[in-house]
């Protein structure tokens, strides 16, 4: 469950960055208010689900679907470029959080030096 509710915190942070740039400074009261709101949202889930997945897995995931995910429609929504580097570049990052989501759990062994 915890997975779940860091997916949808990751989600709701590329709603509130969004937001970000249509609230214009703040001087834009809707955009604005809806930012605020999931900007609260987020950090919640991100906080619920670090209970259980550790805070560097965590936060890795989060910003990496946050960033992923805003740049993604910076490109749909924003026209912003395309490049062939910059969709290389968004699919390490998001191979990287799908390793991440792999790795979790697994435990690994490393032998303790004792002087």
């Amino acid at each position: 469950m915890a997975w779940i509710y860091l997916l949808i915190a990751g989600v709701t942070e590329i709603v509130w960055a969004i937001g970000l740039k249509l609230a214009d400074g703040f001087t834009n009261l809707v955009p604005s208010l809806i930012t605020l709101i999931f900007i609260v949202i987020s950090f919640l889930l991100f906080a619920i689900a670090m209970k259980t997945i550790p805070i560097g897995t965590a936060y890795a995931v989060f910003t990496g679907i946050g960033a992923a995910g805003t740049a993604i429609l910076g490109v749909l929504v924003f026209n912003e470029n395309a490049s062939l580097e910059k969709l290389f570049f968004l699919s390490l990052l998001l191979f990287g959080i799908i390793g991440l989501k792999v790795l979790d759990g697994k435990e690994t062994t490393s032998k303790r030096v004792e002087s």
